[in-house]
């Protein structure tokens, strides 16, 4: 059934209407620097993140993207001092899980998507017990049959991963087949509808922005830019797990592929997304987060031939271009990051000097897939 958005007072809102872009600043370069810059500027982004935090934190879920971030930049550039501080960083955790192994929360497993890459990297069984034991309970033993746990999109980034990975690492299909059932309750049931809205291909950030709930001061819908840009990045991660053959993969990439061309529609000139894509007059301005995994859905989603080079590398380079030339430092420090919230008027106002963990992460995600386009 195809959903349509609702105004307040009941006016219906076309898809079309509620994706407009908004006119900004000057275009941004539609063309990629070579691999080298590329490199170069994420390797500033992380040595200033990494210089400025001796202590390297928790395991919460947005620490956690970091290091995901950052553990991808270590398979680009094989830099010993990356892989270090990863692994320094896990071994105070004991590459536990917040919340223990009985935990359900999404959040909690994203530190294992770079337990999983420590464990590529220096293969030890201990790296994944704690991973394993949780994963093995919600699939097999604690209430199996129980697939509401994931009721907020930013779920698909912190958990897709996780499972489409354990599984293939333990050649089990049982984890692949627990992920599609919580995917599938998370995109057509929550909330009713689910929170995939068909007519546009983004994301609700969960219920309470369903058509009839939550709307931007102007009557429009809500469809959260970084919202989006978890699914973007979870779908991405997953589909690098997977086999291609597997059966759930043509739907991971169709509705990828159909995200990455939503919001290229609606990219702002100066390469970045506004907070509401639905509302390009809610809280205007640039915003890192949910760019950085634009970015990193688009160049995986190229990359992987699910849409034309031709078509989305201008948006991918454009991105990069904006990004870089607007919100990076010139020490490395990354800004206009939206801090933890759930929708656009979360941590606002957003400046030069808003940073945050899950946003250099993100970045660096972004970069490692976008240097890999340059050949």
């Amino acid at each position: 059934m195809r959903r349509r958005h609702f105004l307040a007072g009941g006016a219906a809102l076309t898809a079309t209407a509620a994706l407009a872009p908004l006119a900004h600043a000057a275009p941004r370069p539609a063309a990629l620097p070579p691999r080298a810059a590329i490199v170069a500027v994420l390797r500033r982004v992380a040595d200033h993140w990494i210089g400025a935090h001796t202590d390297p934190g928790d395991n919460l879920w947005a620490n956690a993207t970091f290091f995901s971030g950052l553990l991808a930049l270590r398979r680009l550039t094989g830099d010993a001092r990356y892989l270090a501080y990863a692994r320094n960083w896990a071994e105070q955790h004991d590459y536990a899980l917040n919340g223990g192994e009985t935990t359900r929360h999404a959040d909690n497993q994203c530190a294992a998507q770079a337990y999983l890459d420590l464990y590529e990297a220096e293969p030890e069984a201990a790296k994944l017990t704690a991973l394993e034991a949780n994963l093995h309970r919600m699939t097999f033993t604690d209430q199996p049959d129980k697939n509401d746990d994931w009721w907020w999109d930013d779920a698909l980034h912190m958990a897709m991963p996780p499972f489409a990975r354990l599984g293939a690492l333990r050649g089990d299909p049982a984890y692949a087949q627990k992920l599609h059932r919580l995917y599938a309750h998370a995109k057509h049931t929550e909330g009713g509808p689910g929170l995939y809205d068909d007519t546009t291909g983004l994301w609700y950030r969960d219920k309470r922005f369903l058509p009839g709930g939550i709307v931007a001061p102007s009557g429009k819908p809500v469809l959260w830019s970084r919202g989006n840009g978890w699914v973007a990045g979870g779908h991405a991660k997953t589909l690098k797990a997977l086999a291609g053959s597997h059966p759930d993969v043509p739907e991971y990439r169709a509705t990828l592929t159909r995200l990455v061309n939503a919001v290229a529609a609606v990219q702002r000139p100066d390469g970045f997304w506004n907070v509401n894509l639905a509302d390009p007059a809610h809280l205007p301005g640039p915003e890192t987060s949910g760019t950085s995994f634009f970015l990193y859905g688009t160049a995986y989603a190229i990359r992987a031939g699910l849409v034309g080079r031709a078509a989305l590398l201008p948006v991918a380079a454009r991105a990069w271009h904006g990004l870089v030339g607007t919100a990076v430092h010139p020490d490395g420090f990354l800004g206009y990051v939206q801090k933890v919230g759930d929708r656009p008027e979360s941590s606002q106002p957003i400046t030069y000097d808003s940073t945050a963990d899950f946003g250099v992460g993100g970045f660096l995600l972004a970069g490692t897939e976008l240097a890999a386009l340059t050949g």
